[in-house]
């Protein structure tokens, strides 16, 4: 895709140099609104949770809406795969058959907010997909030290 886009911007390039119109520089410099930061939230409820004292329900159901959040996530990123089939007998509809399929690696999300609401726990996500970006680069031309550089969030 990345090369897809400089070939196309090479081409327009050298198509505009053509026309003897003024000349346009590549700069590297990503604005943040290039990239799309994708939110998901996860519910879980706290009284339906197996553990006998409250306090494990209230964990529980935090690391289950943390778990719903992240794959939301992943739904939105990579999709779901839906498989489902319906029988029929005569003229009334005697079953509905529906299996969801999610799968993917989720890297760079982070944890907004996460509360008890109306016996709710919520667990809010973002993921940012300029750290992603960042994250893939590193990952393709590793640092000879095993070292991640994250820079600071600029706040507006």
């Amino acid at each position: 895709m990345f090369n897809r886009i400089v070939w196309v911007g090479c081409l327009l390039l050298f198509g505009l140099s053509l026309f003897g119109c003024e000349s346009v520089g590549y700069t590297n410099d990503s604005d943040k609104s290039d990239y799309p930061v994708l939110t998901a939230v996860g519910y879980a409820p706290i009284s339906q949770q197996p553990a006998l004292l409250e306090k494990e329900k209230v964990l529980q159901a935090m690391e289950a809406s943390k778990i719903l959040a992240y794959r939301e996530l992943a739904e939105q990123v990579y999709g779901m795969q839906l498989s489902s089939s319906s029988a029929a007998k005569g003229y009334f509809l005697n079953s509905i058959d529906t299996k969801v399929k999610i799968q993917g690696v989720i890297k760079g999300a982070k944890v907004v907010k996460t509360y008890p609401v109306d016996g709710f726990y919520v667990t809010e996500l973002e993921l940012d997909f300029k750290l992603v970006r960042d994250l893939y680069m590193q990952s393709e031309s590793p640092v000879q030290s095993n070292t991640l550089i994250v820079e600071p969030v600029k706040n507006f």
